[in-house]
């Protein structure tokens, strides 16, 4: 009998433990840092006025104020958005597609090799990232659909027109809307889950496509149905408790370096106002750079204190996935080398 969700938790604790602490390795540990942030397996205020004095007979503003807007500024701001946002969108789902089966090997080998693993994965990686726009653009226009088609309909009765003559139908209708869309947003986390998890070993050991491997996954959760249950309510939990935990120790390493950095940065203001700096395209670039600059490193540190986590969900839905699905088993558990054979017994005289 296949193991259940709850009996590949101890496995995959011990396979944790045994990738990261037996022994220790920092440079795995930093590699698999970085492959878990482009993977997705992560995890997973106040604002500040700024006082614009009138105008001194200067063209430009000092540090301490906030830069003048100019509206012509405005049509190639929004031109650049249309054409950089996609393309930066498609490049991260790219390397999000390498990287889930980087991390996929490095759990299966117990060591993180990037170079050589992204190399090894290429034809799979990219049907998963063909995969991956399909999935993101049929979601979007269903999501679209289950709150524009109810309010076209609303609007098409007039009941926007005359609010308070439709109070009843409009609550009744917001409300079904939203566990619609509630639903909608469950159904859809639940296929990016059982994808990543169950669908991207089969096309990573027999190279075929992430609609063919759902085809047979559709099969075995048709056989295993309360076993698959159980897997998902499984990992809501532990995704929870490991998101509280992840998130009480990047709130201690976000709040110890921006303490420092924020420091600096206001030192590094208060100069360049002396020096008689002004808010221009150079200075509001450098922000901008180091801004984001120090963006990635948070994002990296809060990456190098989930790696317990990058590692552990992977390794659990290996263990739970490799009893239901033969080509996995034979690569977590190889059989044992068949002993040579003895020399030929010669019959006694």
């Amino acid at each position: 009998m296949p193991i259940s969700a709850v009996d590949s938790v101890t496995p995959a604790i011990d396979h944790t433990k045994e990738q990261l602490f037996r022994p220790f390795r920092f440079g795995q540990w930093t590699r698999l840092a970085f492959v878990g942030l482009f993977a997705g397996e992560i995890g997973s205020g106040g604002g500040c006025n700024f006082h614009v004095p009138s105008s001194t007979g200067t063209h430009h503003r000092n540090l301490m104020a906030f830069p003048a807007w100019d509206p012509a500024l405005l049509v190639p701001l929004i031109l650049i958005a249309v054409i950089v946002v996609p393309v930066l969108w498609l490049l991260f789902i790219y390397i999000n597609s390498r990287m889930r089966f980087v991390l996929f090997d490095s759990v299966i080998a117990k060591k993180c090799e990037v170079r050589q693993m992204w190399r090894e994965r290429g034809g799979p990686a990219l049907q998963y990232f063909v995969w991956q726009i399909a999935f993101s653009a049929v979601s979007l226009g269903a999501m679209v659909l289950f709150i524009g088609l109810p309010a076209l309909t609303a609007f098409a009765l007039g009941w926007f027109s005359a609010p308070r003559e439709h109070l009843a139908g409009l609550i009744l209708g917001g409300i079904a809307v939203f566990f619609l869309f509630m639903g909608m947003m469950l159904l859809v986390l639940l296929i990016h889950v059982f994808t990543k998890d169950f669908v991207v070993p089969q096309m990573a050991l027999e190279g075929i496509s992430a609609f063919e491997a759902w085809r047979r996954l559709l099969r075995l959760v048709d056989s295993e149905r309360s076993r698959y249950a159980g897997y998902a309510g499984m990992k809501l939990i532990l995704s929870i408790g490991a998101a509280f935990a992840v998130g009480i120790a990047a709130i201690i390493l976000i709040i110890a370096v921006l303490l420092p950095i924020g420091g600096l940065g206001f030192i590094s203001v208060l100069l360049g106002q002396g020096a008689g700096l002004t808010w221009n395209v150079f200075t509001i670039t450098l922000a901008v750079v180091a801004g984001s600059i120090v963006l990635l490193f948070l994002l990296y540190g809060v990456s190098l204190i989930s790696v317990p986590v990058i590692v552990f969900f992977p390794a659990y839905s290996i263990q739970f996935f490799s009893a239901r699905y033969a080509p996995l088993a034979r690569l977590i558990y190889p059989a044992p080398p068949i002993p040579p054979a003895g020399p030929p017994s010669v019959p006694a005289i």
